[in-house]
């Protein structure tokens, strides 16, 4: 499960480099347009002749068998659209996708992180869907307004999105009531969580293990850069600013947890979550996608909540899953209204997909009294209020992963906090000037 779970969570934060020949060769994609006999624009329905339409996504875990189900029901209740899923992990599934695109075999719909739609986007990959929301009243007030914001990209919409996945704070309620803490009173403040830290500490646990890989640790120092009032970039994205007043503090602070024993050095990937599982640490940093991985464990005791606040705002890292609608050489315009429609079905019945560890992206279905009955995802819903999501800006996830790496180097003591930053934002703003040559912005 473990490794199956790190393939498929790679890509969940990255970008993917596509071959100039994959560019050139998407450029010329979206030709003349099949005569259409479908009704109803943007989703509304589809009247038109039976389409068969190609799904991909990454979703190899046991979200995968809720998304399938999913999809499912959408066909037996269309008699006239028939949706294929193709899974692959999202490693290669993002690797894939060009040159499928560009040779004719690509699928009609895409999910994708919302860091990955500018780069598509701005290489042809994916279409347009502003009509779609038109079409069906969707505006920023039916979702909330930093995922809604997320599905563009040059003011033009390419994503509709399904949901939000953000980081959440476990902790091991057996642990804490050893060490004579309220087990149903996890920490929320930085004066909560540096108490509790001492406390675990004198029952001889090290009760915050800081990763120094993008899982966990990268993402929660993601998370705290903007808790200390930090940004990783500048409002264009143009510049890298994460060596910051505020991003030092925040990282000087993840990394004191290690000098002041609270840590191990040198913490192995996925060991603080292990650990965590094993009774050996109180608290972890970790995605919502843990928590059905935890249901798994019935005689352990956990909790999940928003992520303490430890700098001057809450702030917590999170990624969201958009659909997008594939350009093809040929397009056919049944198949594009049939998209619409799945698009739009799948979007209204994502209750059902909350249940896969999810928090749905549509606020209908969050103040749902279905949605209220998954407690654990529900409790993180908050954090989509002040969630931190990535820039949309075309080839951001290459220089995120530098941003992760210059994180790596300070939690493992390679480099001062200051001094492993700004080599990181040197060599960032390197990437993001050739990013702007690459895509003409």
């Amino acid at each position: 499960m473990m490794r199956n779970e790190m393939s498929r969570r790679r890509l969940l934060g990255l970008g993917v480099g596509l071959g100039t020949a994959a560019t050139l060769a998407l450029a010329g994609c979206g030709g003349d347009e099949e005569p259409s006999t479908a009704s109803g624009n943007g989703g509304k329905e589809y009247t038109g002749p039976k389409v068969d339409l190609k799904l991909w996504n990454g979703f190899t875990g046991g979200d995968g068998d809720i998304f399938k189900k999913l999809v499912e029901t959408f066909n037996a209740e269309h008699g006239n659209i028939a949706v294929a899923v193709t899974t692959y992990q999202w490693d290669d599934y993002y690797s894939k996708l060009p040159g499928a695109v560009s040779s004719g075999a690509g699928p009609d719909i895409a999910v994708m992180h919302m860091d990955q739609l500018a780069t598509f986007a701005a290489r042809g990959v994916i279409t347009e869907l502003d009509d779609v929301a038109t079409a069906l009243g969707l505006t920023e007030a039916d979702f909330a307004p930093t995922v809604w914001a997320g599905g563009l990209y040059n003011d033009k919409r390419y994503g509709i999105p399904l949901d939000m996945h953000p980081l959440g704070f476990y902790y091991n309620k057996a642990v804490m009531q050893k060490a004579g803490l309220d087990p149903e009173k996890p920490p929320t403040t930085r004066d909560d969580y540096t108490a509790a830290l001492t406390e675990l500490k004198k029952s001889g646990v090290q009760g915050f293990w800081v990763s120094p890989f993008q899982f966990t640790g990268g993402m929660t120092f993601y998370s705290l850069l903007h808790q200390w009032g930090g940004t990783l970039f500048d409002a264009d994205a143009a510049k890298a600013t994460f060596n910051s007043d505020p991003a030092v503090e925040a990282c000087t602070w993840l990394v004191d947890m290690i000098k002041q024993g609270h840590s191990p050095a040198n913490v192995g990937q996925d060991a603080d979550y292990l650990a965590f599982k094993a009774g050996k640490n109180a608290f972890n940093w970790n995605g919502i996608w843990q928590v059905n991985d935890l249901k798994k464990s019935p005689d352990m005791q956990w909790g999940v909540a928003p992520l303490p606040q430890i700098g001057s705002k809450p702030a917590a890292w999170a990624n969201s899953h958009n659909f997008t609608i594939v350009k093809q050489r040929s397009a056919n315009a049944d198949k594009v209204a049939g998209a619409k429609v799945f698009i739009n079905w799948l979007s209204q019945h994502s209750l059902d997909w909350a249940a896969g560890g999810q928090v749905p992206a549509r606020k209908a279905v969050r103040e749902d009294a279905g949605f209220a009955a998954l407690a654990e995802v529900n409790a993180l819903a908050p954090e989509l209020e002040y969630a931190a999501f990535p820039p949309a800006a075309p080839g951001i996830g290459e220089v995120l992963l530098t941003f992760y790496s210059s994180f790596n180097e300070a939690a493992l003591g390679k480099k001062s906090p200051k001094q492993a930053l700004d080599d990181g934002v040197a060599k960032a703003d390197k990437q993001l000037a050739d990013n702007r040559k690459k895509y003409g912005n």
